[in-house]
């Protein structure tokens, strides 16, 4: 049983910040590629950034520039920092962890979700 749990979400105003907190039951998770989704209503989810095993970064071009994903040093969790928040970035965020066990075993596994509201 895998634990992903996300925590660090509340209501901002626009232009406030947020950082987010990835983490797992085993850090063997947390040490591989973690992604960071959101959805909205009526939207369907969202990848907004990606952080691999080696500390590659990727994200969506609604957030690239605002939003860092980062891996502390003890790769115990994986955060998103939020900057320069915008109404449209309102959303549960989701923390997702991908990756293999061997080569015939892979894993997907997703957190529960933390609310993100921006107040206009």
């Amino acid at each position: 049983q895998v634990q992903l749990v996300e925590s660090g979400g509340g209501l901002v105003q626009t232009g406030g910040s947020l950082r987010l907190s990835c983490t797992a039951s085993r850090t063997y998770f947390i040490k591989n590629t973690i992604n960071w989704y959101r959805q909205a209503p009526k939207n369907e989810r969202e990848l907004v950034a990606t952080i691999t095993g080696g500390g590659s970064t990727d994200y969506s071009d609604s957030v690239k520039g605002r939003f860092t994903i980062f891996r502390d040093s003890a790769k115990t969790t994986v955060y998103l920092q939020m900057d320069s928040l915008q109404p449209e970035d309102t959303a549960v965020y989701y923390c997702n962890a991908v990756g293999t066990f061997s080569i015939e075993a892979q894993y997907n596994y997703w957190g529960q979700g933390t609310q993100v509201t921006v107040s206009s």
